[in-house]
């Protein structure tokens, strides 16, 4: 008899398929193998198969379910119960899960050996075993508990596959796959640097870069991280022309973290994204935090919570992320990460970012399946209540979102990045960012860039540092755009960038775009706010008080003030001093001033108006 669970959960007897329908029988049976021979307890098969809203006739449907199978599986399985559950011996009937494993674990162990071929043989034999989604035709519950952590094993088998036949010389036969398997799992690092030493071996070195750029910014769009160090190592290679060297290993794929044979993580979570490895400067700020994080902080009593504030594109999370991989010694129970801003620039639901985290707290077993806040909260806190955790909340929106994700005991420490300062991180050692200096605004362009293109314009380089103004995103996107033209010089591109009318346009590479990074903060505007942005811009690049303000908007000076604020409290306006009669004084960050007459040009002439309909409202309505 064979057992299939890797694809429609099925039977066969004698190579023909044993008929039976519906999927709580069919998640009785996959619950009861996966359990290999363990007791599965009532309570968790209840929850797999109706989740948290089961019948009141549990044990009776249970001893249905389990009578049924026993009638279609015959005397060669057994299903015995034993409190406080159930538990199957399958005899000598195979199991597709435990083939799969014995197979992909003795590829692995002829990859480390060296004998390609024999990997190769092993670790496509594991993959045969595979058949569509794990437990389709169970229910969602028994999917969503189980599903992920195969689907993850067959992924990491499949990279150790293609590692083998790299290792062969087959470049040109993996190359159509691992297109494919690129569109199918663009976050998936090593299976991108694969492709990209199947191209550059195979002459086609300009697609490699094009496919480096394009990752790291799905990386930056999708999760708001740099590439880890296994792709930028690859990239550096390609640069210096070793990348089509055939290696007589693969070492690259036997790194990481260690995995158990269903490619599950060993020991405490590690969710940090990939740290950078060319991070530049901020050491003062970076000093700060990592000391801010230390476990005598805070003397072991007072939380530790950090803030990094700062507008889009100075690298909060590149700077947060490098800070935590500094700290890890200090976090023996694991470090968490949550990114809290969908792709689309919009907040995430505290629920879904709950859930993330709890997934990788330990088993969802005790998980509700409904979107109770309140339980997923307490739930959050239990788990890390006393436990050496850092937890890194990128992009945080506000007080709503934030306050369910914060822990209620000292132990764990919670790192923040958001736009502003936020009143729900109290106390907290607030890092507030600034645009890069101009040198190490040059090392990050000769980093993103390649040293040598940069040393051999000087002037060039000069230019488009002073043109980024210290933003870290626009000399990352321009720094590419240099690196994959390798026979074309920074000079053109610096002489494109000193045009303003058309500098925005140019800072854009695949999805690496300041425009698109610093809309998401200007749609977080309320309407009135919205509308005042191009013109206060239109006022110049120095910096102006809220009087020039008032004159411009034709307003009051108090509500050009208000408006200013609004403006600086979401990070597209700074407050820069005061003028000589002690007024605070506002300035735009060159850039962000580009992107807001960008903006006035598609607007209505008279940019004041709905500011001025919104005051006059205010004042009609005052009691």
């Amino acid at each position: 008899m064979e057992f299939r669970v890797l694809g429609p959960v099925e039977v066969r007897r004698d190579g023909r398929r044993v008929a039976f329908s519906g999927a709580k029988l069919h998640t009785v049976l996959a619950a009861l193998l996966v359990a290999r021979e363990e007791v599965i307890s009532d309570e968790r098969l209840c929850r797999l198969l109706w989740g948290w809203a089961p019948p009141a006739t549990v044990s009776a449907q249970l001893y249905t379910y389990v009578s049924r199978l026993r009638k279609i599986l015959g005397d060669g399985v057994l299903i015995d119960r034993r409190p406080p559950g159930y538990a199957m011996s399958i005899g000598n009937a195979t199991l597709d899960l435990n083939e799969f494993e014995k197979m992909a674990i003795g590829g692995r162990e002829a990859l480390i050996a060296e004998d390609f071929e024999k990997a190769g043989e092993l670790l496509r034999g594991a993959l045969a075993r595979w058949n569509g989604l794990p437990f389709a035709n169970a229910t969602e519950y028994l999917a969503d508990a189980e599903a992920p952590r195969l689907t993850e094993a067959r992924a990491v088998t499949l990279e150790y596959r293609i590692a083998a036949d790299l290792a062969l010389g087959r470049h040109e036969q993996v190359t159509g796959e691992l297109t494919g398997l690129v569109a199918e799992f663009p976050l998936r690092e090593r299976i991108r640097c694969q492709l990209m030493t199947a191209l550059c071996r195979s002459g086609r070195q300009a697609d490699a870069i094009h496919l480096y750029h394009h990752g790291r910014a799905v990386l930056a769009d999708e999760l708001g991280v740099n590439p880890g160090e296994e792709l930028q190592a690859t990239y550096r290679s390609l640069l210096e022309g070793t990348l089509d060297r055939q290696p007589r290993t693969a070492p690259a794929v036997l790194s990481g973290p260690r995995r158990d044979a269903a490619g599950r993580p060993d020991g405490a979570p590690a969710m940090l994204p990939p740290d950078t490895v060319d991070f530049t400067g901020r050491e003062p700020e970076l000093e700060l935090l990592c000391r801010a994080l230390a476990p005598d902080a805070q003397g072991g009593e007072r939380p530790r919570r950090v803030l990094v504030t700062g507008m889009a594109g100075l690298g909060k999370t590149a700077l947060a992320v490098h800070a935590a991989h500094r700290c890890r010694r200090h976090f023996p129970d694991g470090q968490l990460y949550a990114d809290l801003r969908a792709p689309d620039g919009t907040p995430r639901h505290p629920t879904r970012v709950l859930r993330g985290l709890l997934r990788a707290l330990g088993p969802m077993d005790d998980v509700p399946a409904a979107e109770d806040q309140d339980q997923l909260v307490r739930l959050y806190r239990e788990r890390t209540r006393g436990k050496q955790l850092l937890i890194v909340l990128d992009n945080a929106s506000g007080a709503a979102q934030l306050g369910p994700l914060l822990p209620n005991t000292p132990e764990p420490a919670v790192l923040v990045t958001g736009r502003t300062a936020l009143p729900t991180v109290a106390g907290a050692h607030t890092v507030a960012l600034a645009p890069l200096a101009p040198g190490d605004s040059l090392e990050l362009l000769s980093a993103a860039a390649g040293p040598a293109r940069v040393a051999s314009a000087p002037g060039a380089a000069s230019s488009i540092v002073e043109h980024c103004a210290g933003l870290p995103l626009a000399l990352r996107i321009v720094g590419t755009r240099i690196a994959a033209r390798p026979h074309s010089t920074p000079d053109r591109l610096a002489r494109r960038l000193a045009d303003p009318v058309t500098r925005l346009r140019e800072l854009h590479s695949g999805d690496l775009d300041v425009h698109s990074s610093l809309l998401p903060s200007w749609r977080a505007l309320d309407p009135e706010v919205r509308s005042v942005f191009p013109a206060l811009a239109a006022l110049g690049p120095r910096p102006f008080p809220a009087v020039d303000a008032a004159m411009s908007l034709n307003l009051p000076e108090v509500e050009a003030e208000r408006l200013s604020e609004a403006l600086a409290d979401a990070a597209l306006l700074e407050v820069s001093g005061a003028d000589e009669q002690g007024r605070p004084c506002y300035l735009f960050h060159p850039l962000v001033r580009l992107f807001a007459l960008s903006l006035g040009e598609r607007a209505a002439p008279d940019r004041g108006s709905t500011a001025r309909t919104e005051h006059n409202r205010r004042l009609t309505h005052r009691p």
